[in-house]
């Protein structure tokens, strides 16, 4: 089985990135993020002409996420991470069927540092934190997705002093993602890739795709029932040369499910 994420920058304006994307891949489940789309305007009929069916939570201009899924039948379980019932932005979205769970979550920027928006970052990994601990447990493969908007090391970016200063490498985001992983979540790629630089987002300034001046902020987290049946792990970077494409690329693993 084949799992994938990916940021998708404006489910509108790359619908067909998008279909080209999920024709050429082939995922049995896609996880998407940054729809910038409300609930109506969901592309479903496109969708199901490409042979998925998908369970989403949209957000006028801004955020949303979707779990696309064929071949395997996905119920929702949740449509926003606990432990603020004032939030009211759309970032996660959790499915399961009776042998795998899957989390797809759009994790906050937290920019400018300080401010509002960084608060909001890590009290949104703390609820992760708190809730993720729970899901870890479980008995069937467990997966939680997404933009994690965290660059975890040094080598998960191609210049450390260009993002000293960015949400994305500050202490307290690095220091969270850690605790996750201290959970019993395994960070995929870098588990099957210890000592590679591997990026997942390219700016669409200054020509960072092709000087390769990415970053790796898309992450598969994986519990351990998960990591016994993970078979292999890549990220599709020919897609971020795209036309009109994403300045993500979609990230994927396989699992002997």
């Amino acid at each position: 089985m084949k799992i994938a994420t990916y940021n998708i920058n404006g489910i509108g304006a790359r619908l067909p990135v998008l279909l080209k994307w999920l024709e050429e891949s082939k995922p049995d489940i896609a996880c998407l993020q940054e729809l910038k789309a409300p609930q109506e305007r969901f592309p479903l009929d496109d969708i199901k002409m490409a042979g998925y069916n998908a369970s989403w939570v949209g957000q006028k201009s801004w955020n949303g996420v979707a779990v696309l899924s064929k071949n395997i039948e996905l119920k929702e379980h949740l449509r926003a991470l606990p432990g603020d019932d004032t939030d009211i932005q759309s970032r996660y979205l959790e499915c399961s069927s009776e042998t795998l769970s899957v989390s797809c979550l759009y994790l906050p920027n937290g920019n400018p540092v300080p401010g509002p928006k960084f608060d909001y970052k890590l009290s949104w990994m703390k609820r992760l934190h708190d809730h993720s601990g729970k899901l870890v447990h479980s008995t069937i493969p467990t997966i939680l997705t997404g933009d994690y908007n965290v660059i975890p090391e040094e080598q998960d970016v191609y210049k450390v002093d260009h993002v000293i200063k960015d949400a994305l490498f500050q202490p307290e985001s690095r220091n969270a993602y850690r605790d996750l992983l201290s959970l019993g979540w395994t960070d995929t790629l870098r588990h099957l890739f210890p000592n590679e630089r591997i990026y997942t987002y390219w700016d669409y300034f200054r020509n960072a795709y092709g000087r390769n001046a990415g970053m790796r902020i898309d992450h598969f987290l994986l519990n351990t029932p998960a990591l016994k049946v993970l078979k292999g792990a890549g990220v599709d970077k020919y897609v971020r040369g795209w036309e009109k494409t994403s300045d993500h690329a979609p990230v994927w693993i396989e699992l002997d499910l």
